[in-house]
């Protein structure tokens, strides 16, 4: 199919001439750009589909992102028959308020919120040795990034599976378009709040989302109203590669341990991620 320059709604989420020999060889199902509804600024965060995605067409979108500048998400509702589709059809997003994931270093984020995450607090329900007991063999001890391991697989057929996987189980999930440059970027493009109670600044999830990209293959797929679920062409394949990686999701997003099925350690939620190709987190 031959690609056809751009329309003006898709332009429009493109700052400062960034669209300029932007192309698309992918037809559109009905949608509209999306302006955050405290942004006085006009231009979207996002283009969202009217209408449930169809089958394969993120596949086809997630190809032609080299020539689009345009990367394709799976968003959930917070509730499906919201006709409002929150936080996506009436903009509850804050793309103004989130910075740039290239003035983070995600080694040292994530270095910070394990200390954060072990460290307590005067309302904590667990003992010192209980709540040590949790991130154990670590401890409060931060154990430093996992390994970068060896790739094993293509990322984007791995993407694209997942993709459908979600849809086969989730047929109500819309179609949105972000303009990123990569797949990490787009949450804070948008400006996606779901971690907030972690934290307010998305670009610093985009600066982890960034590394697990590099190390593991990971694609971001879908977005929920607090949920985030990757794709990840490499993932752990020893329980030992586990327990390190799952430290980073710890620290990344610790209700992911503290809310997980039990028991709720970082052990347990290790022996989870070994060969597992898919990501998911969940902030409270």
């Amino acid at each position: 199919m031959i690609s056809e320059p751009l329309p003006a709604e898709l332009r429009s989420l493109f700052a400062g001439g960034a669209d300029a020999g932007r192309a698309l060889s992918v037809p559109l199902p009905p949608g509209r750009p999306v302006v955050a509804e405290e942004d006085a600024s006009g231009r979207p965060a996002f283009w969202l589909a009217d209408a449930p995605a169809p089958a394969g067409l993120w596949t086809r979108l997630r190809v032609a992102h080299a020539e689009s500048g345009l990367w394709p998400l799976l968003l959930d509702s917070l509730d499906d028959d919201d006709p409002d589709y929150r936080p996506w059809g009436n903009g509850e997003v804050l793309p103004d308020e989130m910075s740039s994931p290239d003035g983070h270093d995600p080694a040292a984020l994530l270095a910070r919120w394990w200390v954060d995450c072990t460290s307590g607090d005067p309302d904590d329900v667990l003992s010192p040795a209980e709540r040590e007991a949790v991130t154990a063999p670590f401890g409060r001890t931060w154990p430093g990034p996992a390994p970068h391991p060896r790739p094993a697989a293509d990322p984007g057929p791995i993407a694209d599976g997942l993709a459908e996987h979600l849809l086969a189980g989730h047929p109500s999930l819309r179609l949105g378009l972000v303009a990123a440059d990569r797949g990490a970027d787009a949450p804070a493009v948008a400006g996606w709040t779901g971690p907030t109670n972690h934290t307010g600044d998305t670009a610093e999830v985009s600066a982890v989302l960034r590394s697990w990209e590099d190390r593991f293959g990971a694609r971001v797929v879908g977005l929920g109203f607090a949920t985030l679920v990757l794709s990840v062409a490499t993932p752990p394949t020893t329980r030992e590669a586990a327990l390190a990686v799952a430290a980073e999701h710890f620290a990344f997003c610790p209700d992911n341990v503290w809310q997980g099925p039990a028991p709720q350690t970082l052990s347990a939620y290790a022996d989870r991620l070994v060969n597992d190709h898919s990501w998911t987190f969940w902030w409270d």
